[in-house]
């Protein structure tokens, strides 16, 4: 079968790889649908620590059931659309024992530190699938992000009348503004150019382009000088990391999903004065994976303004160089084989 490789900085091509056979308790699936991810660009940049060449990338995954190994309910019959979960948990570290499974100390996530799903077929535990019949297939692989961003604004536990400010709106920043405003949160979405206007779109109350406007003094301005009472961080870069400190309330929650690639220099009085909850977040969690399905399922438009640009399977070397080039310009670029 053929796969996307990446093999060195900025070199991808699709290759014959083996193909694969499922063993007891495990589903072959065929590969439908596959969302590529800011760290599918940061390992074809060579910017992704976690990743060692070659790698097959892919986990934002849309599938349909091919056939099954022994011991796998019947539900999981051929021709059933799924969702792929992609990480995996160890069940023993001190995350697993708390039930934290999607912040596992091994976790390998398809596609980082294991090849992932951007190839015509694929082998996985039937745990890590869930049934979807009525999302359209391309909307599945839409899931696994959104979902990220939904899980950061339940770390921050976001409740109805909280000002929500979410720094950056690719993808999983949209995730959290689906996510913070489904809570009943007020949303201020911050980025540059247009990816705010999406997030209104998506229920965002208000728009602050960071190139345009200073940011503290709007945040200031809309919140009546208060601040945020969260803040979801979602670039990863050292500027905006500070930032969400600047624009958060005394007694707020900061959520960082981003992680910054260089070292971040801090005025750390202000995580006293203002008694910040300072949280990480990783990864998505199955009830957030539900949530997604239930916003998608219910939302009263197609998704389909969130996919910048789709290729076809035979044209897939052609789409991370892309992505490279319209970053910019660019929310979800998706492959469909």
């Amino acid at each position: 079968m053929r796969a996307l490789m990446i093999e060195g900085v900025g070199q991808s091509a699709l290759r014959d790889v083996a193909d694969p056979v499922p063993g007891a308790g495990e589903v072959l699936i065929a590969v439908k649908h596959v969302g590529l991810c800011g760290s599918d660009l940061s390992t074809f940049s060579g910017l992704n620590p976690l990743v060692s060449l070659p790698r097959i990338p892919g986990h934002e995954i849309g599938a349909e059931i091919v056939c099954t190994g022994v011991d796998v309910p019947a539900d999981y019959a051929p021709g059933k659309r799924v969702i792929v979960i992609p990480y995996t948990a160890c069940g023993t570290c001190s995350s697993c024992r708390q039930g934290r499974v999607n912040a596992c100390r091994t976790n390998k996530t398809l596609g980082v530190q294991q090849n992932g799903g951007l190839a015509e077929r694929f082998v996985l535990p039937y745990g890590k699938l869930i049934l979807n019949d009525k999302l359209p297939p391309r909307h599945l692989a839409l899931v696994e992000p959104l979902s990220v961003g939904f899980h950061a604004a339940a770390r921050g536990r976001v409740k109805a009348g909280d000002r929500v400010a979410v720094i950056g709106c690719g993808m999983i920043g949209m995730g959290a503004v689906a996510g913070a405003v489904t809570r009943g949160a007020e949303v201020i979405a911050i980025d540059i150019g247009d990816k705010t206007q999406m997030a209104l779109r998506y229920g965002a109350r208000h728009a602050i382009d960071a190139a345009k406007e200073d940011v503290v003094a709007r945040v200031n301005e809309i919140t009546g000088g208060d601040g945020a009472d969260v803040v979801i961080e979602a670039v990863g870069l050292p500027a905006t990391f500070t930032q969400s400190i600047d624009i958060a309330c005394f007694s707020g929650r900061v959520v960082y999903i981003g992680y910054s690639k260089a070292p971040v220099s801090y005025e750390t009085k202000w995580f006293n004065m203002k008694e910040l909850d300072i949280m990480g977040s990783r990864n998505a969690t199955i009830d957030d994976f539900q949530a997604v399905i239930t916003y998608l399922e219910g939302l009263g438009h197609a998704p389909d303004d969130l996919i910048s640009k789709v290729f076809p399977f035979a044209d897939a070397d052609q789409a991370l160089p892309y992505w490279a080039e319209n970053r910019a310009q660019t929310l979800k670029v998706m492959i469909e084989l």
